[in-house]
């Protein structure tokens, strides 16, 4: 059996790694253990989120891009999940596409827009 620093242990303890690279802002180390974590569970929102985070952070925008866009998939009204690919979506230059999901996060955050 072959295993690494990344992928040694259990889900817990792989999860409390993981959130110690994105504390020590080594998101890249973050993204290396979440990447297996969300393989073995992927209906859980939380991992894939911190995956996203920590592949924003470490500007693999794209698939920051897709994890956002599974977890919004799932549940259309993750407040944080949609701020987030707004931002991504804004820091590739694509504004137009990131407005609706801004907007929708802004709502969702009771930051209503004067009329």
């Amino acid at each position: 059996m072959n295993t690494t620093y990344y992928d040694h242990g259990t889900p817990a303890e792989r999860w409390e790694r993981a959130q110690q690279f994105f504390d020590a802002r080594d998101y890249a180390g973050a993204a290396r253990v979440l990447a297996g974590l969300v393989e073995e569970v992927p209906e859980q929102t939380g991992p894939r989120l911190l995956l996203a985070r920590a592949y924003y952070h470490s500007a693999q925008l794209r698939r920051a891009e897709t994890e956002l866009r599974l977890i919004v998939e799932r549940d259309p009204v993750e407040h944080y999940a949609r701020l987030m690919l707004g931002r991504t979506l804004q820091r590739q230059g694509r504004h137009e596409e990131a407005a609706p999901h801004l907007r929708v996060a802004s709502a969702l955050a009771g930051e209503f827009a004067d009329m």
